[in-house]
């Protein structure tokens, strides 16, 4: 930020001789050396450290308050941002006994920003490094705050206080009874403005005004009265005759420019986030003016646009729907000098939300399904890529289905789509039932061909998605297997029985016959052993020894025998066991 060369009217080589500031007067001002050495040589002060000069100070100012509210106070520090800027501020009412520093900043500006100081950066950037936590004060409390400079040659800089203590004291935050010039505080007007620079003194024989515009004080002619009426920025003294002697008295007046708020644009939009970036229509309302002098910033009411009160944040949090957004434009150095004659309005407008399943199972030889939106909104449209507009269609193949839903505003559309994926589950069929270790405690598996999603149970137990069951008793079961997506179950009725796949028959007392264990545990059990050409070589029945290896008497060969398992199921129905292993070997 360019300061004019009227900033240098302002310079103060030394602690005591410090600027006093009262109210919440902006202060422009510049340095050009640091006079004496206020540190005696010191090292450092707090965060101050040594300058190039070799000293703690290089282009020093020094300015004094006094607090007359209690409460938050900060204030910012605005200078061009290629310059390095450096304050400290202690609290003492001795400029001989300051102590340590209360707040101070010494970070280089290597990342060219343009404000240092205590509070909120005015730029909204909650991370700068140039910037100190906000002070709490007490009224009558005394602070001198140094303001340093690394550069030869600077632009100057200004100074403006904040914090909610000029919002509860807008007039007296700070005490104006420090300062005992004739003149008063240096004045910050805006551009327009008249400031009246009254110098009445009793016992006056006449006045005298000058004015400074950098080239040294110059008589303003026909100016002789005790009030002068100012409207551009300079140094004013005025020289007050009296039968005593003469009083002299300096004053700076400051005269900012009002910025102008361009018309900025309505806002319509798809609501898909609740974060309206609002520093995207500071362009729009500054246009060309500079954004390094001016700012803008934004308000839900007109009232809170004029004041500067209760400013949202630029990441606005938006809700569905139409908003009012009233644009306060201002200068960085005065605050008060705004306008707040533009406002916009921002219309979020719903996206849809589909809420159907991304996935469905059809079931194979049904009538269809139906997908979709079953509870649509009448203000949206639907479209499928199918080519159908219904919000809800019935399919009866598997495939990807996408609907998409519009919401229309204007020349606005707001799209939201969602594709669902449906699956064909076929019938459950049970291909096979393993029945393992030829134990009357067996293991037994269902198998199937299918590709799906299955679920097993034995008898009445409960369904499982593992296809194995463990210690199978003997006897008659029924084993089930059911789709997951309802697409149906099917039912199997199975015998566990334990029998050995070989027996020797050779006199040597093991394993001298055939049989089944777990036979008592069916009805009327009958099992018919044949040869490999199907000639029915023995019968047994629940009750008989096994089968000893002989056909009327005589021994069969070393070979593979078949054998069937019949009993009677719960309807008294002969039914042969399916799923049993039918054959073992006799080895003589």
């Amino acid at each position: 930020m360019l300061f004019s060369h009227l900033s240098y009217s302002q310079v103060t080589p030394d602690c005591t001789t410090a600027v006093p500031i009262c109210n919440n007067t902006p202060v422009n001002g510049g340095s050009n050396g640091f006079g004496i050495d206020d540190f005696n040589g010191a090292a450092s002060s707090g965060c101050l450290e040594r300058t190039t000069t070799g000293y703690i100070e290089s282009n020093s100012v020094w300015y004094r308050f006094r607090t007359s509210a209690s409460g938050e106070l900060g204030f910012n520090i605005g200078h061009d941002s290629s310059e390095d800027w450096d304050f400290a501020l202690y609290r003492a009412s001795d400029c001989t006994n300051l102590g340590d520093p209360i707040r101070c900043n010494f970070f280089d500006n290597s990342d060219n920003k343009s404000f240092v100081g205590v509070g909120e950066d005015p730029t909204g950037d909650s991370s700068s490094v140039h910037y100190e936590d906000w002070l709490q004060v007490n009224a009558g409390e005394d602070y001198y705050l140094l303001i340093n400079n690394f550069s030869n040659v600077n632009s100057g800089f200004s100074i403006q206080f904040t914090g909610n203590i000029f919002t509860t004291n807008p007039t007296d935050a700070l005490d104006c009874s420090i300062i005992n010039n004739l003149l008063g505080a240096p004045v910050a007007a805006c551009e327009g403005d008249s400031i009246n620079l009254d110098a009445t003194t009793t016992g006056a024989t006449s006045y005298e005004w000058y004015s400074d515009t950098g080239s040294g004080f110059q008589l303003i002619s026909g100016e002789t009265n005790s009030t002068l009426n100012v409207s551009t920025s300079a140094q004013y003294r005025v020289v007050v005759n009296t039968p005593t002697g003469n009083i002299i008295s300096d004053v700076q007046v400051v005269f900012n420019p009002i910025p102008v708020t361009n018309a900025v644009s309505d806002e319509l939009f798809c609501y898909s986030s609740n974060i309206f970036d609002l520093s995207t229509k500071d362009s729009e309302a500054l246009g060309i003016q500079d954004a390094s002098i001016f700012m803008v910033s934004y308000h839900l009411s007109l009232a809170d646009a004029i004041s500067g009160a209760n400013p949202i944040s630029k990441q606005f949090s938006k809700s569905p729907g139409q908003e009012d957004i009233f644009v306060r434009t201002y200068s960085l150095t005065n605050p008060d000098c705004f306008d707040a004659s533009q406002n916009f309005s921002i219309n979020a407008v719903v996206s849809p939300e589909l809420s159907f399943d991304e996935e469905v199972t059809l079931c194979e030889n049904s009538a269809g399904i139906v997908i979709g939106e079953t509870m649509p909104n009448p203000a949206y449209t639907y479209a499928w890529n199918t080519g159908e507009v219904t919000p809800n269609i019935s399919v009866t193949e598997a495939g990807e289905y996408t609907l998409t839903a519009t919401n229309s505003v204007g020349a606005l559309h707001c799209e939201a789509s969602r594709t669902v994926q449906v699956n064909m589950s076929q019938l459950p069929t049970i291909t096979d039932v393993e029945i393992e270790d030829f134990q009357a405690n067996s293991k037994v598996t269902i198998l199937t061909d299918l590709d799906g999603d299955f679920e097993y149970r034995l008898d009445d137990g409960a369904y499982q998605s593992s296809n194995s069951f463990a210690d199978v008793s003997g006897g008659m079961h029924t084993v089930t297997m059911r789709d997951l997506f309802g697409c149906g179950e099917v039912t199997e009725n199975i015998v566990v029985v334990g029998f050995s796949p070989i027996f020797s028959p050779n006199g040597d007392v093991l394993n001298e016959s055939w049989h089944i264990d777990g036979l008592s545990e069916l009805s009327s059990p009958i099992v018919t052993i044949y040869d490999r050409y199907g000639k029915l070589i023995a019968q047994m029945t629940e009750f008989s020894p096994g089968w000893d290896g002989n056909f009327n008497g005589r021994p069969l060969p070393s070979t593979d025998y078949w054998f069937k398992l019949s009993y009677l199921d719960n309807d008294g129905n002969r039914v042969y066991a399916k799923y049993l292993q039918s054959h073992f070997s006799l080895r003589r």
